[in-house]
């Protein structure tokens, strides 16, 4: 059993590891969250009153804070989740970007350095950082032919948010070579699922075909990217938590490739079926075709054979089955997405 801080913990993915930890652990939680836009406390409902687990309130930039937290939870492992993430941000603004992900980053790690250090600090033999980062960091890759990342790949980031990972993926390695951080690095690809923060491609698709909106699309839809169910992106987070050794990186993937055009096609047949228009018309009616962003990546794929070999991890929500509850969770929830939008 380990006690474990889960940064980014109120966020899409860091509640997905939270409830996993608790439910399916003996681990115990301390989830570390700023509550910025992306993170919401309605996300650890099933979760927050179980002796297991705390919530604090804090910012990784608030170095002294942390500092002191680590000294009276005295955990013995980091799953590093908090992140400004979307892409489409960092091209409106990117400072924000580099002060949570390579600012905060770098503080954490200097808490983290401390309280290994620290007198009634935990042995680095049995302590843990598992840094989650991104696909992204190595640039995109050909729509046509079967070419994936995997840990060698080389790092050529293309966007603010990606370059801003990289970086912090670079800090992560420079506190493990320098102090002796037993740090891990993961590289996820897409993740989808139930509560995701409605910004991004499915919740943005669903949401506005439910509005009777148009449903944008960029550029002719053809970039394609890797989907990962928000489970099991958390399951092998966990899997590496427990069993990896330091120094290592993995890819996390589920061999799901999909265009973009091909996922909303699917979600506007899924609410065809499950919420059809009043007009009787389909919800792919509203497939709107938009300028393409700037820099859009062609095509992202993340091979999990290292996972999958040294760890015994496998996903195990299909495409079919996942994006079909993603749809059902958010026409179920759409007023809970139209809160969370309108206090941003």
């Amino acid at each position: 059993m380990r006690r474990v801080v889960v940064t980014g913990g109120a966020g899409f993915l860091g509640s997905a590891v939270v409830r996993h930890l608790i439910r399916r652990t003996e681990h115990e939680v301390i989830t570390l969250d700023a509550l910025t836009y992306a993170g919401d406390l309605r996300a650890l409902e099933s979760v927050a009153s179980h002796p297991r687990h705390r919530f604090e309130r804090l910012d990784i930039r608030q170095g002294r804070a942390v500092q002191a937290l680590f000294e009276e939870a005295r955990p013995d492992a980091v799953i590093h989740l908090a992140a400004e993430s979307h892409v489409d941000r960092s091209l409106d603004h990117a400072a924000p970007f580099v002060d949570t992900n390579v600012v905060g980053t770098a503080t954490l790690l200097d808490v983290v350095r401390a309280w290994l250090d620290h007198p009634d600090g935990p042995s680095r033999d049995r302590f843990r950082f598992v840094h989650v980062s991104t696909d992204e960091v190595y640039g995109d890759l050909p729509i046509e032919g079967g070419e994936r990342f995997d840990e060698e790949s080389p790092y050529d980031p293309h966007s603010p948010y990606a370059a801003s990972k990289a970086a912090s993926d670079h800090l992560v390695g420079a506190w493990a070579h320098s102090w002796a951080v037993p740090a891990v690095i993961t590289h996820g690809t897409n993740t989808y699922g139930p509560g995701q923060y409605p910004e991004k491609l499915i919740p943005v698709a669903i949401l506005r075909a439910l509005a009777g909106e148009p449903i944008p699309l960029f550029g002719s839809g053809r970039n394609v990217r890797d989907w990962i169910h928000v489970d099991d992106h958390a399951s092998a987070l966990v899997r590496i938590l427990e069993r990896a050794e330091p120094g290592a990186r993995f890819g996390i993937g589920a061999r799901c490739e999909h265009a973009n055009l091909a996922v909303v096609s699917q979600i506007c047949a899924l609410l065809d079926e499950i919420a059809p228009r009043a007009d009787g018309e389909g919800h792919a009616a509203a497939i709107t075709f938009v300028a393409d962003r700037p820099g859009h990546d062609r095509r992202y794929a993340t091979d999990p054979s290292a996972l999958e070999t040294a760890l015994g991890w496998s996903p195990e929500v299909g495409w079919a089955e996942g994006l079909r509850a993603t749809v059902q969770w958010f026409v179920d929830h759409e007023q809970w997405c139209r809160d969370r939008l309108n206090r941003r």
